[in-house]
């Protein structure tokens, strides 16, 4: 890692005023805090001109409303990070133990440059130093986003920001730039389709909720979709049980079979025209909450609008990008699984084949699906909403194992189908939901 020297620290005034306030009396506060803090540009080709923030600004206690664990100091992330032997000579500062002032673009740049993701991405020191601005940004807007006081975070929450959602959106961003040069000047250029695919509760819907956040931010109109919003209706998913007795898997919703895949089509192929300002259309969604937490589709009146022209789609799911395996692999796992592995034929020319982009979000083990979806429904009932009982969640994620069982492997070692190594991005997460180093 390059190294940062304290005789390369100038001192400045003192930034007493809030942080947070100043920008809502002026927006444009950051710019101005960026000035003072970066007066003249990090390159490698001149010394790194690195100021210290110092500020009287109180710690805020920020509720987040989004019920996320990282907005919590209860993670690992400082063990593992010292487990891959990054640099943990360093440890200790980097990673303070209660919240604490971020103090110097200093400390943070050695802290972006020490995550797991880093290498994979290719973002060298050097790299990291010339778009320093550009982290401090996104940073910004991230806190924003959650309430988080932006000069006092805990490590699971600089390690969320820093180390995962800013490296994903400049990774998005490359994707997106890689995009628009196939097509020529004065093309009508179609919005870049990125698929999500993780696991429940992982926190891929709170990921792309933020990536969402910073293209519009940055001028860019950008559309969030979910194979959830594709489920069946209430009503069609009774009739999915009845002709299939018996059935665990396709008793309630969730596996191939029980998603409207009519909708799904016609839903992406009507985003992909969406390129000129004035172009508009609805985004169908699906209320889990409904019917006990058995859910049902919203109606159409609250369905979302977006207009064009479109830059990018986020499109999100559990089980995006899962391909069906040989007959005696789903047998070996789970008789019920036939008629699942059966239907997942469709799902490429539904789904699949409008996704141009992956990231594949990689757990160790599906257990931890069951721990992360009880969080979710919690978090659901202690909102006020109707949610599943423990026991219901525990009945709920068990009817989700045998796809994951059988279609994990093939997805992590082959990728979905029509995938490919430069257009594929795979994250590997802990328990925490933290990205961590992949295993050599």
């Amino acid at each position: 890692m390059a190294v940062v020297t304290d005789a390369l620290l100038r001192p400045t005034t003192p930034l007493i005023t809030s942080f947070n306030a100043a920008h809502d009396r002026n927006p444009n506060y950051y710019n101005y805090v960026s000035s003072r803090l970066l007066p003249c540009p990090i390159t490698t080709s001149n010394s790194f001109r690195l100021h210290r923030i110092t500020s009287q600004l109180p710690l805020h206690s920020f509720k987040s409303g989004h019920g996320c664990s990282w907005m919590q100091d209860n993670s690992t992330y400082k063990d593992n990070l010292t487990n891959c032997k990054r640099n943990p000579g360093s440890l200790q500062s980097v990673f303070p133990p209660t919240p604490a002032e971020v103090s110097s673009v200093k400390d943070l740049f050695e802290f972006i440059c020490e995550g797991p993701l880093i290498d994979k991405l290719g973002f060298t020191p050097e790299i990291v130093a010339e778009s320093i601005d550009k982290w401090l940004k996104n940073g910004f807007h991230i806190c924003k986003l959650f309430k988080l006081n932006e000069l006092y975070l805990t490590t699971p929450q600089k390690a969320r920001i820093y180390h995962y959602y800013i490296p994903v959106y400049l990774w998005c961003e490359k994707q997106i730039a890689d995009h628009r040069s196939t097509f020529k000047d004065g093309d009508d250029i179609p919005p870049l389709v990125i698929g999500f695919s993780a696991p429940q509760g992982c926190g891929k819907t709170t990921l792309v909720f933020a990536l969402d956040f910073l293209f519009h931010n940055s001028g860019r109109k950008s559309a969030t979709i979910s194979i959830d919003d594709f489920y069946l209706t209430y009503d069609d998913q009774a009739k999915l049980r009845e002709t299939n007795p018996g059935n665990a898997l396709l008793e309630f919703r969730g596996n191939a079979g029980s998603h409207d895949l009519s909708l799904s089509v016609e839903t992406l192929t009507a985003l992909g025209k969406l390129t000129k300002e004035g172009m508009k259309m609805k985004l169908p969604r699906y209320d889990k909450s409904a019917y006990n937490g058995r859910g049902d589709r919203a109606d159409p009146s609250v369905w979302p609008e977006v207009e064009g022209p479109l830059t990018v789609v986020l499109f999100e799911g559990w089980m995006l990008g899962f391909k069906p395996v040989p007959a005696e692999v789903v047998k070996s796992i789970d008789p019920q699984l036939e008629i699942v592995n059966k239907n997942l034929e469709a799902y490429y020319d539904a789904w699949d084949k409008f996704v141009k982009s992956w990231i594949i979000i990689k757990i160790k083990n599906p257990s931890c699906v069951y721990e992360w979806r009880l969080q979710a429904e919690i978090q659901m009932r202690e909102a006020g909403n109707p949610g599943m009982t423990d026991e219901e969640v525990m009945d709920f994620v068990s009817r989700y194992l045998p796809a994951y069982n059988a279609y994990l492997p093939t997805l992590y070692t082959e990728g979905p189908k029509g995938s490919d190594s430069e257009h594929t991005l795979i994250v590997e997460i802990d328990e925490g939901r933290n990205p961590i180093l992949a295993a050599a």
